[in-house]
């Protein structure tokens, strides 16, 4: 695999990776009620630890976004 390969993955990756973390928070702000509604089906949630498990959740995937796809891209563009 060449650089320039692993570079387009990356890439891709940083893209996919933003438009699901897009679509998570969308779904979050927008459908809110809905979304609580069908979790608390299954599990007993109050409506601030339902929104303390999603904000965490959003902000651990975005901070993985940066560390494995984003800062390594950032890297082999630098070094290119």
């Amino acid at each position: 695999m060449t650089i320039n390969e692993i570079k387009e993955a990356l890439l891709w990756c940083v893209i996919l990776n933003y438009a699901l973390l897009l679509i998570w928070g969308a779904i979050f702000i927008f459908f809110h009620d809905w979304a609580y509604r069908i979790l608390t089906r299954w599990f007993k949630l109050s409506v601030e630890s339902f929104d303390a498990m999603n904000l965490g959740g959003i902000s651990l995937y975005k901070l993985g976004i940066i560390l494995v796809n984003l800062v390594p891209l950032i890297a082999l563009y630098l070094s290119t």
